[in-house]
């Protein structure tokens, strides 16, 4: 049995995604959560070998860096990840076991379970391609530059939010802070990735 914990705050997709997996012998979903407090509270206790987690809700870079420090073997599968390079590769620096696209099938959500408890990641060949065209892009982007300083949870949770679209204001309601210190990471990220 694959025990499956389902972080989202969409509740049609957290209960659709249940229904599925009761209806399949292999799966046991030990929890849901629709929040970022709610999944490391459940899972302080809980010990699930896959979390599926809805990148659109908020603070999901950070659920996914606290899934990462609770339960370091849980694998995280990514749910609704748009196929841009620089999205996939911010949740694959960020640990991400596989990826969901938004356009998958409930077929393709299982396989991806499926090759993550595996060890496994699944992509289309283009994706493959994309991704390994940008790692070898920022290899060689600046080889001379001194080895940039590693983001802090928040400024990666910003970053993937100005990856969103979103406005430094629009940030500052999502993450309860002060526009002021949105900009003032907004500054440190400009200064750390050049």
């Amino acid at each position: 049995m694959i025990r499956v914990f389902i972080a989202s705050d969409v509740r049609l997709l957290s209960e659709g995604i249940a229904g599925v997996l009761a209806s399949h012998d292999d799966y046991d979903l030990i929890g849901v959560a629709a929040s970022l407090e709610a999944t490391l509270a459940a899972l302080a206790t809980l010990t699930p070998d896959v979390v599926l987690l809805d990148q659109v809700m908020p603070a999901s870079l950070g659920t996914m860096q606290g899934v990462r420090r609770l339960r370091p073997g849980t694998r995280v599968v990514v749910l609704g990840v748009p196929a841009h390079e620089d999205t996939l590769l911010a949740w694959a620096e960020a640990g991400m076991s596989g990826f969901v696209p938004r356009d998958a099938s409930m077929e393709d959500l299982l396989a991806t379970i499926g090759c993550a408890i595996r060890g496994e990641f699944r992509c289309n060949p283009r994706t493959a391609a994309s991704l390994l065209r940008r790692l070898a892009w920022r290899a060689t982007a600046s080889p001379t530059l001194p080895a940039r300083s590693p983001l802090t949870s928040r400024e990666a949770e910003i970053v993937a939010l100005i990856d969103q679209g979103l406005s430094n204001k629009q940030i500052a309601a999502r993450l309860g802070i002060e526009i002021a210190t949105v900009k003032n990471h907004v500054h440190n990220l400009l200064e750390k990735l050049r």
